[in-house]
């Protein structure tokens, strides 16, 4: 259904979201970022509360594993929910309901989290951790990486429809870029950020 990454750039402050979808509008729904507080992903039957409630709770001093469980405490449908979070200080959390379809997991890695649900298979998030790890890029194309490192592992089981990669920073331009109903969303995103990518990153 869905693949996503957040994770922090630990040299500029940098948190940022990539995902990908078989459904349109992955943009406007799955990814929420702040500056300087912190990332989140909510994803399978997505619930943006988690997203914008999450980012309040990271801002009021609660930690990922603190405003995470707040949050699924009050959700009847919380099996449902997959969700990810990264804060500024490089704090993580993360919930794969058991209702989610399968396959459906998450890595939690030093300053990151893959995350999805009705994938191919486990090597997708595998992938996208391998791939953002080894990665020498600027952190915005590592993200981007992780998402076509994922997509070549056989990504959503639908195939995709909808990308973006969301980013926040104080000292960096931020990014949020958007890609909706496309044939292949990955591609055509990598495509937009490279074309703006001079302009984006100064």
């Amino acid at each position: 259904m869905t693949f996503s990454i957040v994770a922090l750039d630990q040299e500029t402050k940098t948190v940022g979201v990539a995902t990908a979808t078989g459904n349109i509008n992955v943009g406007s729904r799955v990814p929420h970022v702040k500056e300087d507080i912190g990332a989140i992903a909510t994803q399978g039957l997505t619930e943006t509360s988690y997203g914008i409630k999450g980012l309040k709770l990271l801002e009021m001093g609660y930690t990922p594993q603190e405003a995470l469980e707040k949050l699924l405490k009050i959700d009847p449908w919380k099996e449902y929910r997959q969700v990810i979070i990264i804060d500024i200080q490089g704090r993580k959390a993360a919930f794969t309901g058991k209702e989610n379809f399968n396959f459906k997991g998450h890595i939690i890695g030093e300053c990151y989290i893959v995350a999805g649900n009705l994938l191919a298979g486990k090597e997708v998030i595998i992938e996208m951790a391998k791939a953002f790890e080894r990665g020498k890029e600027e952190f915005e194309e590592k993200l981007l990486l992780a998402l076509e490192a994922g997509k070549k592992a056989g990504g959503d089981i639908r195939g995709e429809r909808s990308a973006a990669l969301v980013t926040a920073s104080k000292i960096k331009k931020s990014l949020n870029l958007k890609v909706d109903n496309h044939k292949d969303p990955i591609k055509e995103l990598k495509q937009l950020f490279h074309k703006q990518k001079d302009k984006l990153l100064k």
